[in-house]
Parts: C-alpha cells; sequence; structure tokens
C-alpha cells in the first residue's frame, strides 16, 4: 500500500472537513446577521401599541415535571405572571419521586377535580387531575412515569388550546415571551411552530418567579455553556429560520399548532430527543403532503434554564442530546433528498447528519490524525499549521461572532466586565473542552449504534434564589 498517499489524502480529507463545517457556520452566521438587522428595525415598531392586541389565539402552556421540587413552584410562579391575553398552564407531574406533587399542592392549593379527559395520544395511566383553588388557569396532572414525551402528550390530551408550549419545569420565562413567541402565527398562517432563546439563567437572581438581576456564574462549566448557547441559538437555528431549515425547537421553550402535532402522531416516547424528533417529523410530514407552512425561531423570547455545572451531569446530558439527535435523524431518513424536500431535505438534513451527527467521530479522528502525524513527521507543519487555523481559529472566529450578535442585538449582559470574561472564554473553549464536548458527543453516537438503552434521566439543582412572589389569582 502506498502509505505517503494515503496520508496525503487522509490529511486534505481532515482539512476541508472542517474547512467545510467552518464555512457551513460562517454562512448561517451571514444568515443570521441579516436577519437581525432586519428584526431590529421592526423591534422598533414593536414597541408601540398593537392593533390586535388581546386577540392573539390562546396558548397551552406544558410543563413536564420530573423530580423538580427546587424549581417547580419558582416557573410556575413565572408562567402565571405571562402579559398574554388568554393562556392555561398544565404542569405534568411524571410520577416523580421526590416531593414535586406536594410542594406544587401546598404553593397554588391544589385540589382534585373531577374532568373529561379526551385521549387523543396514548399515554401512561393518568392518575389524578388537579384544579388550583387560588389560579384558575392552573391544572395540574399525575400520572405514572413515561418520559417527557409521555408527559407531553398527555398535556395535549388535556389541553384547550390551539396553540401549546412546552416549557421546562426548570425554566423560567421573561414576561412578554409569549407574546413575542406567537407573533409569527399572527402573521403567517402557515407557520406551524416557534421557538425562542434559551439562556443560562446560573449567576442570575429570580424573585418573584422572575430574573430581576443577569449575572454571571462562577463556575466555569456553566460560562463556556454560556458561549455555546450565544452560538448555537444566534447563528445556528437564527440561520437555519432565514431559509425554513431549522430541524431543531428546543425542548425547553417551544410553541407548537396543536391539530398539526396530533396530526404527525405527537411525541414519540421512544426516544429521548423527542422535541427535534418530533419537527424533523413535521418536515417530513408536511412536505410529503405539499403542504405550506413554516418553523420559524424568534430570537427576542426568552427562556432562562438552569445548565449543570458538574461534570458527570454535563456529560450524561451531552450523551443523551446526540443520541437523541441520532434517533431523530434515523428515524426520519425519507425527508434527505426526496422530492419535495426543498432546504430541509436538501440542505438542513444533511448538514445534520454530516457535521452534527457522524461529527464527533470525524472531528476527533481528524484531531488525532493530525496530532499524531505531526509528531512522527507523517503530516507536515504547514499542513498542521493549516489545520489548527481552520479547527481552532475558526472556531474562535464562530463563537466570538455569536458573542458580537448577542451584544449588537440585545445587550443582555451590559457590564464590561461580564462581557470580558465571555470573551476570555470564547478563547478558552477551544482548547480542551470543544473537544471534550465532543468526546461525550461521540459515546452518544456510539450508545446509539450499540442500541444501549436511553433515559429521560435527571439533573442536579441548586435552584432558584427566589423570594416569595406577589401573584393576584
Amino acid at each position: 500500500m502506498n502509505w505517503p498517499l494515503v496520508t496525503e489524502l487522509t490529511t486534505w480529507f481532515v482539512l476541508c472537513y472542517f474547512v467545510l463545517l467552518n464555512g457551513g457556520y460562517i454562512v448561517l452566521n451571514l444568515l443570521s446577521i441579516f436577519t437581525l438587522t432586519r428584526q431590529n428595525r421592526e423591534r422598533i415598531l414593536a414597541d408601540l401599541p398593537q392593533l390586535y392586541s388581546g386577540l392573539e389565539l390562546p396558548i397551552s402552556l406544558l410543563v413536564p415535571a420530573y423530580n423538580e421540587e427546587a424549581t417547580i413552584a419558582a416557573s410556575v410562579r413565572s408562567m402565571l405572571q405571562l402579559s398574554y391575553s388568554e393562556f392555561e398552564i398544565i404542569v405534568v407531574n411524571d410520577g416523580s419521586r421526590d416531593a414535586t406533587l406536594d410542594v406544587l399542592k401546598r404553593e397554588f392549593g391544589l385540589q382534585p377535580f373531577p374532568e373529561a379527559y379526551r385521549i387523543q395520544l396514548p399515554t401512561k395511566t393518568v392518575r389524578t387531575i388537579y384544579r388550583s383553588t387560588r389560579y384558575p388557569n392552573l391544572r395540574v396532572i399525575d400520572k405514572e412515569n413515561g418520559g417527557k414525551a409521555d408527559s407531553l402528550n398527555a398535556g395535549i390530551n388535556a389541553s384547550r388550546f390551539p396553540l401549546f408550549c412546552g416549557v421546562d419545569a426548570d425554566s423560567v420565562l421573561q414576561r412578554d415571551s409569549l407574546q413575542r413567541v406567537a407573533k409569527p402565527f399572527m402573521r403567517d398562517a402557515t407557520v406551524v411552530a416557534t421557538g425562542g432563546t434559551v439562556r443560562i439563567a446560573n449567576g442570575c437572581e429570580v424573585s418573584g418567579g422572575f430574573l430581576t438581576r443577569v449575572g454571571l456564574p462562577r463556575n466555569p462549566l456553566a460560562l463556556f455553556q454560556i458561549v455555546e448557547y450565544l452560538r448555537a441559538f444566534l447563528f445556528g437555528r437564527l440561520g437555519w429560520s432565514a431559509v425554513n431549515g431549522m430541524l431543531i425547537i428546543s425542548g425547553a421553550f417551544g410553541l407548537f399548532k396543536k391539530d398539526v402535532v396530533i396530526a404527525a402522531g405527537g411525541y414519540r416516547v421512544d426516544t429521548i430527543g423527542e422535541d427535534m424528533e418530533l419537527v424533523v417529523r413535521m418536515h417530513r410530514v408536511l412536505r410529503k403532503r405539499r403542504q405550506p407552512y413554516r418553523v420559524e425561531f424568534v430570537p427576542d423570547p426568552v427562556c432562562w434554564t438552569e445548565a449543570p455545572e458538574d461534570f458527570r451531569t454535563l456529560r450524561n446530558q451531552r450523551v443523551r442530546w446526540q443520541r437523541g439527535l441520532s434517533e431523530s435523524l434515523s428515524s426520519n431518513w425519507g425527508l434527505m433528498f426526496s422530492r419535495n424536500g426543498g432546504v430541509p431535505g436538501w440542505l438542513a438534513f444533511p448538514f445534520m447528519m454530516l457535521f452534527e451527527w457522524l461529527g464527533p467521530l470525524i472531528e476527533l479522528g481528524g484531531y488525532l490524525f493530525m496530532i499524531v502525524g505531526f509528531f512522527t513527521d507523517i503530516v507536515s507543519w504547514q499542513a498542521f499549521s493549516a489545520f489548527l487555523f481552520v479547527a481552532i481559529g475558526l472556531g474562535i472566529l464562530l463563537s466570538a461572532s455569536g458573542l458580537l450578535l448577542e451584544e449588537m442585538s440585545f445587550h443582555i449582559y451590559p457590564r464590561g466586565r461580564d462581557l470580558a470574561w465571555l470573551a476570555l472564554f470564547v478563547v478558552v473553549e477551544n482548547f480542551g473542552y470543544r473537544q471534550i464536548n465532543t468526546y461525550w458527543r461521540l459515546k452518544g453516537l456510539l450508545k446509539w449504534a450499540m442500541r444501549d438503552e436511553g433515559s429521560w434521566g435527571a439533573m442536579k439543582r441548586k435552584g432558584w434564589q427566589n423570594t416569595p412572589p406577589d401573584v393576584k389569582p
């Protein structure tokens, strides 16, 4: 075998792969800049009185909860104070083993309430439905444990309104979040789903169920995740949304047309990536029917969530995410290169498969080959330098652009010291953290390939720094 030729071809493959990977994200970045510039102009008009204020479609907020006693009360309080014309909150206690249900009973005066429960999607047995004696728009479903997807399906069965919004139980919404995430449904009748921005709340303060002070955590893992989230949401999903190719809506904050979701079969209970799988399946089903539709990302609505601060929890989260990605793509092959696939089938799906699904295997293999090859003199210093530029240098550029987009558009972190810390972690994350994260993603890919059992799992919660609310029934 001609080993010098094999080495040269492998070197060129690795370099081309990283160029295509980062080049694709640069294109998404440019699309995001264009979209944000347009939306910033529209935001000026958004502050004026709206003619349709109070006429928005009513929304059912679905809150799956499993062992969420530390944060569930603050999350529900924040939702009760949302500024929206008509909405209901349905908390689904998915067989929690801690005091989640007891906290809800105590904080919101729950009482069992017999009501008709229409089963449109199959779920685990519902034991009791509670209604709050203090807040007429709050209900709690107590059911047997079946996972997050099963809980969402139970919430859909109990919901009364045409739109539903899945919200994680550890999340805190801004007061105008629903108004903003629902606007695309008012503007365009073909919109079937929208997703909002999710940000890291570690280091922030919550009072009365709302975030009152934005700050940075001291934990370095949480800081790395802030940089990740800025990059993923501000130019990843926003870029794909601009061309109607967004395949992911975060399970922490997404708004859907209920009838479209039910027609697509609801959430799959045999996957741990139920949020992405549903969106990909909706693309596949609607494309097959040739039905006009849009899936949009709305950067304005903000959902604050608690991020893991220890390696074990973060590792388990990323392994689950990668397995969920694998299940979502592998169960919807029919979308890729389909006759009526459009941007989702011909661009977004192949991009996601090559750079997100198979990416961990190729990236780690590329790092290993280039580093070992350089120190054993089978890879030239010129090729190794080019590799460092495209793998590390462009990675820093992309992370920095996410921070720049955030500062130009939303200015969430007003203090110069906070921006300096984030700028430092934009650089530092490329020297170890991203590689470790890629290794965790590879473990998730291998677990999927070996059909290792997955589960919703639990995360260690510190809980919110919270003060009593002032919510009027």
